[in-house]
């Protein structure tokens, strides 16, 4: 197994575009860290300088005890996973995963016995003798499992793997990577892992921690339950659940928050969690934690679409000109209609009130505070 260690790591094209701002990371020992984040935020550029596949423009990469800032790839104890599997196509899946270990000289009794112990984990023995344009989008991403797998190498490097791959082909696939971490992990073999994917639900299910990017900077790492639970900023607080977090303009008074024309009574509870009090905030509530009707305090929306999900129901609304949404269950829908006022009652110790300046949560528990432009680090 293997740390990773980031300092300082940046990033620049052409001397004046910087993609990486001085991003500090630490990866332990075989933990299984997700880079999530929208398209262009540098999080697969991050993995390959981890990598070296891209140049570093300052800062420093440590893997182990070793600074790995001037070494090769094939110095780096590291192996990747791509998103377009790279298998060479005149070679059988056998080949495939013998090309590394014939490469490095292994002898050929090792490999053999090397590629039976990763064909039976993978569960792909009846595949060896065939070429990869015979395998499935499912079959193929196991092979290149397969040829990480048999490098074993200090961390393992996904890069959007499974990307390619239709949606019950992902699920599968997302369990069969974190059992086989599990395993690796459990059988004291090399586990860490750093996993890159634009998929939320890919982090969520996946990750030990996510890292969540914007724009070449850090603005979250945590667990995926803190994420959910703890969002640091109106970033994280946006990005990270599905349906996501409605995120509602108004103004703090007293205990009160103003949202248009309506009151929402915070509690005292509530407003002592509060860092700050400015005069613009933004309040955050999952549609998961509103309800209908009820008792307590509350505002009035109109129903302006419904999606309906099986059991539950998205209930998309307007409240003072802003775009709401609850999740209800099937049978709380069955007596509404598009155009009806609805109650909606949030669970107050669910409720986020962030800084409409910089974007910072001001209501975490225990008064920590995490701004949205970090500081090119952990936040």
């Amino acid at each position: 197994m293997a740390r990773v260690h980031l300092r300082n790591l940046e990033k620049i094209y052409g001397g004046t575009v910087k993609a990486v701002h001085g991003i500090d990371l630490d990866i332990a020992d075989g933990e299984f860290m997700v880079l999530v984040g929208p398209s262009g935020c540098a999080k697969s550029t991050t993995l390959r300088m981890i990598a070296g596949l891209e140049e570093i423009s300052g800062g420093e990469i440590v893997i182990g005890e070793q600074r790995v800032n001037d070494l090769p790839p094939s110095r780096r104890s590291i192996a990747m996973v791509f998103q377009n599997y790279a298998l060479y196509p005149h070679m059988k899946v056998r080949g495939n995963l013998a090309f590394g270990l014939r490469i490095a000289g292994t002898p050929k009794a090792e490999i053999a016995a090397a590629i039976d112990n990763v064909a039976r984990i993978l569960e792909i023995e009846p595949l060896l003798d065939r070429l990869p344009k015979q395998l499935s989008g499912g079959q193929a991403q196991r092979v290149a499992l397969g040829r990480a797998l048999i490098k074993k190498p200090g961390v393992f490097l996904f890069d959007e793997p499974l990307s390619n791959l239709d949606a019950k082909l992902r699920a599968s696939m997302r369990v069969r990577i974190t059992d086989l971490h599990r395993q690796l992990k459990a059988d004291g073999l090399s586990s860490t892992v750093v996993y890159v994917t634009h998929d939320q639900t890919e982090a969520m299910t996946m990750g030990d921690r996510i890292c969540v990017m914007q724009a070449g900077r850090i603005m979250q790492v945590a667990t995926p339950k803190e994420l959910y639970n703890a969002p640091a900023n109106l970033f994280v607080a946006g990005f990270i659940g599905s349906p996501e977090m409605n995120l509602v303009d108004g103004a703090l008074d007293g205990t009160d928050f103003v949202i248009g024309g309506q009151r929402l009574r915070l509690g005292e509870v509530v407003a002592g969690r509060l860092a700050a009090r400015p005069d613009a905030a933004v309040l955050g509530i999952r549609p998961q934690h509103l309800a209908l009707a009820g008792t307590g305090p509350g505002v009035e929306a109109r129903l302006t679409s419904a999606e309906f999900m099986g059991h539950e129901v998205n209930l998309h609304a307007d409240l003072e000109g802003q775009r709401i949404v609850a999740v209800v269950s099937a049978a709380e829908f069955e007596a509404l209609g598009t155009g009806d006022r609805i109650a909606l009652r949030p669970e107050l110790s669910s409720l986020h009130v962030f800084d409409k300046t910089d974007g910072r949560n001001i209501s975490l528990r225990g008064g920590s505070v995490a701004p949205e432009t970090p500081r090119g680090g952990e936040a």
